[in-house]
Order: structure tokens, then sequence, then C-alpha cells
């Protein structure tokens, strides 16, 4: 059975290719305005989805990498106060030996040499309470703002179990904070009081030389803590390093996925708008008015 056409037919017919082709050149406008390919999810709800994706998948990234970035700080601060003690325990070994020369130094002597260590015991203190941000990077989480009290026995604040760490991707974490009280002991078992022993011993007389032993295992372990640190923002590093370059790639994928290029929108809506200056010279040709659209 063959379908009539009517001229009703054809002018709906007309209409409709009319709407859709300036539809179209609507939509190819707007691209060319916003450089955005998708204005709604509507237009492409496939390329909607993946946008949304990539826009997760973004944010995530970039917390990490602050993440990362707040991380690297942390462990800076730690690496340069363990450089520093170790610096400042080179020099506590060598006023110990200095003082373990009893026949050679009088009581005044002596007595100065105890002098240095105290004064060296402050800065020693003064490099284990080092902070970021007003957080001790030796006290885990507590937030008392140092890691020992300058008090008689040098009160650690800290929670030996606490760590402090960051979440630099989806399946990994690394710690940024160091174990003040592994590192730099406790009470009486601390470098500060170790250091205190030795200037009392300076001051009443007695040998000091059975000392050394003690401040060769706390550079020890200093070193040892330093370095775990190093490894461990050597990680931190590489890894923001990575997070650079996946926050450029995902940036180059969401610009491939949302923007348009405007050369290329501008030409196509040119092509559009002859299209449809076509369509309007052709439907004006055929859909000729008849006797019957002026009677009406």
């Amino acid at each position: 059975m063959i379908a009539r056409v009517t001229s009703q037919t054809q002018m709906r017919s007309a209409q409709t290719n009319l709407q859709a082709n300036l539809a179209r050149m609507a939509q190819l406008q707007e691209q060319a305005t916003s450089l955005k390919a998708i204005a709604r999810p509507s237009d492409d709800p496939a390329r909607a989805a993946d946008s949304l994706t990539v826009r997760a998948e973004q944010r995530a990234v970039t917390q990490y990498a602050r993440n990362a970035d707040n991380g690297d700080g942390w462990l800076t601060t730690a690496s340069m106060a363990l450089a520093e003690a170790t610096n400042l325990l080179n020099q506590v070994r060598d006023l110990t030996v200095q003082g373990a020369n009893d026949g050679a130094l009088s009581p005044a002597a002596k007595e100065a040499i105890a002098a240095r260590l105290d004064g060296l015991t402050q800065n020693l203190l003064a490099q284990a309470n080092a902070d970021y941000l007003g957080r001790s990077v030796f006290a885990g989480n507590s937030d008392a703002g140092l890691a020992f009290r300058d008090d008689p026995d040098f009160t650690f604040t800290g929670t030996a179990t606490a760590s402090v760490d960051r979440r630099i991707g989806a399946d990994t974490t690394v710690r940024v904070d160091a174990d003040g009280a592994a590192i730099f002991g406790t009470a009486t078992n601390s470098i500060f009081a170790l250091i205190g022993t030795i200037a009392d011993d300076l001051r009443t007389g007695t040998n000091v030389g059975t000392h050394l032993t003690a401040i060769d295992l706390a550079m020890k372990t200093v070193l040892t803590a330093q370095t775990d640190v190093g490894v461990r923002q050597a990680q931190i590093q590489k890894a923001g390093e990575a997070l650079v370059q996946h926050k450029g790639n995902l940036e180059a994928q969401r610009a491939g996925i949302e923007d348009v290029d405007l050369g290329q929108a501008i030409l196509d809506l040119k092509l559009q708008e002859v299209t449809y200056q076509a369509a309007l010279s052709v439907t004006a040709r055929v859909l000729q008015p008849t006797l019957m659209d002026f009677l009406r």
C-alpha cells in the first residue's frame, strides 16, 4: 500500500527538519560560546558520566597531592632537627672526651665544660621539640605543642603507639612523624638526662669517660632515625611528583571530554548555518502556496 503524501504531511515533515536544524545550530552556538562540549547531562549522557568520573578522580588526586606536600613538610622538619641533633651530640661527645682528662683539667675548666653541656642540653631539647605548623614532629598526634617538657624529668607528652600518617594514594599511607620517645629516650633514660649526668659528674670530680659508650649509642639511635625519615621523605616526594604528573594527565583527559576546539566549533557552526539556510531555501521552493492556502 502506497501512503498518500499530502501538502500537510510535507509541511509537517519540513517543519520537523527545520526545527532539528535550528536546534542543532543553537547547540553549536552554545558550544562555540562556552567552549564546552556538554552544557547539561542530557546533551550526552555517556560523556557526562565519563566527565563526572574524571572530575571525582581529579578531586582525589588534588587531595593526595596536598597530603604529600604536607607530609613532606613534616619529614623535612624532622630530618633537619635530627641532623642538628647529631651535630649537637658530636659536640657533647667531644666535650665528654675533653672532660675525661682529669689530670689536665682544673675544677674551673670542668665547670666551664659542664656549663657548655647545660647549654647543649637546651639546644638539643629545642630540636626534640621541633614543630611543623604548630604540631610537634616527635610527639605523634599529641596536641601539647611540644614533645618534651623542660622539667627535671623531661616529660614526654606524646604517645609512642600513635603516629601521624598521610594518605598519598587510594591504598598508600606514609608516616610523617618520628617517635621522640624511641629517639631521645624518656625520663632518666633520655639523652637529656645523660648529658645532665655528665655535667654533674664533671662538677663532682667523677670521671666521665664511662659515658662515652652511652653517647655513641644515642648518636647511633639518632642517625638511624634520620635515615628512616630520609627514606620516607624520598617516598613521599616521589609520590608527589607522580601525583603532579597524574593531575596533568587527568586535566588533559577532562578537557578531551568536556572542552571543544574553538576553530572546529566555529567551522561546525558555519556549516550548520549553511545547512539551515539551504533547508529554508529548499522548503520555500518545494512548498509553494496553493489556492486552498489563500482560501483558508
